[in-house]
């Protein structure tokens, strides 16, 4: 075939059969479909943060009075003298003057243990001294039993035994554990119906739990203040547990 022969037609651009404005014309268009297909799933998102960010956080209260199931009782007494033979005799007459009070009371002998013993001497102007020390523990689940035997306490001190400081009873609630989860659901729908009262002010409905954080549980004195005098002391407990839970906002 000659060079005169015809050839087939090419757009300026360089393309078979396709004109640069076409080109240019559908590139645009495929901009455009991007540009609007972005801008609604960047908007669907926003929309859906904010949703999210619709929410309360309120905190729930959940208490019960509880009565301790232990008791214990360290009991601490002593005896000095000169000569530390006399010392040790009268703390072993001591030993048996409580062993047959906590008898009396009904208490069970493996009620009663030794905890320890010790003795200390000092010497002055030649003359030594001896203290002997002795304590005994009472542990007993039989709570009223207990609160008798320390309302009769000072018949130990009729009976010679020297109770030095540091003697005394304490009670103890033992089963935290069954009563927690039904504290814990307690202060969940504490916390809701403070969440409800805030949602309703704001015309707004309460949603699902979005995150939630139990607090520690205290177990304190029923009567006078928290973590004062008496905390230990008496049987009668009061358990507390404070949980914070964010809902979400409808």
């Amino acid at each position: 075939m000659s060079g005169d022969e015809m050839q087939p037609a090419t757009a300026p651009g360089g393309a078979l059969g396709w004109p640069a404005n076409q080109r240019w014309f559908g590139t645009a268009a495929i901009l455009a479909v991007g540009m609007v297909a972005g801008g609604y799933l960047l908007g669907d998102g926003l929309l859906r943060a904010k949703d999210a960010e619709r929410a309360v956080t309120v905190r729930g209260l959940a208490e019960r009075d509880v009565t301790a199931d232990l008791a214990t009782w360290t009991i601490s007494y002593s005896a000095t003298s000169t000569s530390l033979a006399e010392a040790q005799d009268k703390v072993r007459r001591d030993t048996a003057s409580i062993e047959a009070f906590f008898r009396e009371l009904g208490f069970p002998a493996d009620a009663l243990q030794p905890t320890g013993a010790n003795v200390t001497s000092y010497t002055s102007e030649g003359i030594t001294t001896y203290t002997v020390r002795q304590r005994l523990a009472l542990r007993t689940t039989d709570i009223a039993r207990a609160q008798k035997a320390v309302a009769r306490q000072f018949d130990l001190v009729e009976r010679g035994v020297f109770l030095e400081e540091g003697s005394g009873m304490a009670y103890t609630f033992t089963k935290l554990n069954d009563i927690k989860p039904e504290m814990v659901a307690a202060a969940t729908r504490d916390a809701r119906a403070a969440a409800e009262q805030f949602a309703k002010d704001s015309d707004s409905g309460v949603g699902k739990i979005r995150d939630a954080t139990q607090g520690y549980f205290a177990i304190e004195a029923r009567d006078g203040e928290a973590g004062g005098w008496g905390s230990a002391d008496s049987p009668y407990k009061k358990v507390r547990v404070v949980t914070t839970v964010s809902f979400t906002l409808d």
